[in-house]
């Protein structure tokens, strides 16, 4: 099916952003993939929630993702919240706002099952945002082993191949 494509190649690598990550435990640990550590997770630092901006180098139609815990359960991701398009979101919005999905994840939805989206709503999103509210535990700090985003990447147009109104091929 050629809509599973991965996103990875589409992310804006410099401009992700991710508040209240530990600095040993950063953002990058969960969305670039293949990790099979343990050790190699993401972690929130002064209470349990994340804020992470993921901003695109094109629009992208965005049809699932998949968030998977950390090896201990009760550090995993429970209330998620996510915007498409608002790249200056910070906690007190994101706590305030309609997001444009929400999810109540169970334990069962961390150890990397697809979690589907409302198509029509991810149509053309430039940025992602998702807002991790809580934790599976109540725990202190949470953890993030993978973050993976599916879809299909957005039109690019080479400037150079434009011709002006009337040229023609010579």
């Amino acid at each position: 099916m050629s809509g599973q494509t991965d996103m990875l190649e589409f992310i804006e690598w410099p401009s992700v952003e991710c508040l209240n990550q530990q600095p040993a435990h950063s953002v990058e640990n969960a969305i670039k993939q293949g990790y099979r550590d343990s050790d190699v997770f993401l972690e929130s630092d002064t209470d349990e929630q994340l804020l992470i901006h993921i901003p695109f180098n094109t629009a992208v139609k965005l049809h699932s993702l998949v968030i998977k815990g950390a090896e201990s359960k009760s550090h995993g991701p429970r209330r998620v919240k996510l915007f498409i398009n608002k790249p200056s979101l910070g906690f007190a919005d994101a706590s305030d706002l309609p997001a444009v999905q929400e999810f109540e994840l169970s334990e069962e939805d961390l150890e990397g099952k697809p979690l589907l989206l409302k198509f029509v709503k991810f149509q053309r999103v430039n940025v992602l945002t998702v807002f991790i509210e809580d934790n599976q535990g109540d725990e202190d700090t949470t953890r993030v082993q993978k973050i993976a985003l599916f879809g299909q990447g957005g039109e690019t147009m080479n400037v150079n191949e434009i011709k002006k109104v009337g040229e023609e091929d010579k």
